[in-house]
């Protein structure tokens, strides 16, 4: 049984003397008179220079520090939230009303929580925060998770000649994963750590609260804004693309959908936000938001240098545990979108490469990859692309015919190719680069791929 909390509270946030430590405080209310207290943290790469204006510092801190309490206030989601740390005006309140209730959609769904009514951030009319100027140098730092998305992100801007740093979030520990990217990429990088409160795991592992996915993105898109305000950058620009924006499921009048955080909604979103209350010297988006998971898969193609070395499995990724051996666990639904998206490009012999083993002579992974064609139950909860990307993805490896034998082509040619129609206009839209209207002019051309 769930435990029940009265309130919970955005305490307090604070820089540590060596203004790299940034700790933000929470704590939950129970009416038995108890109060859980938790501690989150940010370490910067480097000091938060003293040219940085304190008014853009803590404009971003505020934020940050209600994004990162998303991870404490599900622990025991109250209705009633108390945020003594800052002011919030009717827009921000909205603003942040809609990134817990839509970023924790699959929490909720995977809960059965009904969230209608549940969160109400409080809002005073004695606030009208302006966004602060600075004057940045034109650099942009890049989100740099292990995975194809950002490598192709970061070999087109290297194409292009931007000036670029590559930014990587830890949770609580090094990814050596991500790490041992950076000499092929041959681009300096940011390492920033963000620490969890130890309790979260302990509580986890009692039952006697909840648990579930968190819109992890918006985390990362805050603590990046707060890395180029610091460090002095005027992009931050992450890997999130078109298939980001379909959703999984509908819950109580709600879109559920596990990348929500990755979509343009979200993208667009985030940056007024940013603009209106922060600074509209820092501008965030995605390059590769125009393309299909299937678009950049045939872009990345090109890169083998990368092939023994990314992972798109979020194994490798745990918060309190570091990986184990191998960068693919072969069993989830990235690993098997993974190794159909590869195989439309790649021979059978590199793709088995890769991933060690053959996924389409798995049985075991049928109704994984029915799912992933929308034909049996829902959309898996994963980064993974459309039912329509799947499909034309299926029917490049069915042309090619390496896999002609093994128990997944057969389930796609027995259930799904019969069904396909005007295939060529199919491929057509799922290769086409989409609109540009969310990418920056000077950065548009680099798309022209």
């Amino acid at each position: 049984m769930i435990s029940q909390a009265t309130y919970f509270s955005f305490d307090s946030y604070n820089i540590g003397e060596d203004r790299r430590t940034l700790s933000f405080l929470y704590s939950v209310g129970f009416n038995t008179g108890i109060v859980s207290r938790f501690v989150d943290k940010i370490i910067l790469p480097e000091a938060i220079p003293q040219t940085v204006p304190p008014r853009l510092l803590e404009a971003i801190l505020q934020p940050l520090h209600l994004i990162l309490g998303v991870s404490y206030w599900k622990l025991y989601c109250p209705k009633e939230m108390k945020v003594n740390s800052c002011k919030l005006n009717a827009e921000q309140a909205a603003f942040w009303n809609t990134v817990y209730t839509r970023g924790l959609g699959e929490f909720f769904y995977r809960n059965e929580l009904d969230f209608r009514g549940l969160i109400s951030f409080p809002v005073s009319q004695k606030v009208d925060p302006n966004p602060i100027h600075f004057s940045p140098q034109n650099r942009s730092l890049v989100g740099i998770a292990g995975g194809k998305d950002s490598l192709v992100t970061v070999e087109l801007l290297k194409k292009s000649k931007k000036e670029i740093t590559g930014l990587v979030i830890e949770a609580n520990h090094e990814y050596p994963l991500v790490r041992e990217l950076f000499p092929k990429m041959d681009i300096a990088g940011l390492f920033v750590r963000h620490e969890i409160d130890g309790k979260v795991k302990e509580l986890n592992e009692t039952g006697l609260v909840y648990n579930g996915h968190i819109p992890i993105s918006a985390v990362y898109a805050f603590v990046g804004v707060l890395t180029a305000v610091v460090c002095d950058y005027s992009f931050f620009i992450v890997s999130n693309e078109k298939s980001a924006n379909f959703g999984n499921a509908m819950y109580h009048g709600l879109e559920v959908n596990h990348q929500w955080s990755k979509s343009e909604e979200f993208e667009m979103f985030f940056r007024t936000y940013v603009n209106d209350f922060i600074t509209p010297d820092v501008t965030y988006f995605s390059l590769l938001r125009p393309l299909t998971e299937l678009k950049i898969v045939e872009l990345f193609s090109k890169y083998h240098q990368y092939f023994p070395h990314f992972s798109s499995c979020n194994k490798n990724f745990t918060v309190f545990k570091k990986r184990s051996t191998g960068q693919w666990c072969g069993k989830c639904a990235k690993c098997a979108f993974m190794f159909l998206m590869l195989s439309t490009f790649l021979s059978k012999e590199e793709v088995t490469g890769i991933f060690g083993q053959n996924l389409f002579a798995e049985v075991a992974l049928i109704p994984l990859y029915q799912q992933l064609l929308g034909i049996k139950d829902i959309k898996p909860f994963d980064c993974v692309g459309t039912f329509e990307e799947v499909a034309v993805a299926f029917y490049f490896v069915h042309e090619k015919g390496e896999f002609k034998d093994e128990p997944v082509v057969k389930m796609f040619e027995r259930l799904v190719l019969p069904g396909m129609k005007d295939i060529s206009k199919l491929k057509n839209h799922i290769f086409q680069v989409g609109d540009m209207h969310t990418i920056p002019e000077e950065f548009k051309t680099i798309l022209n791929v």
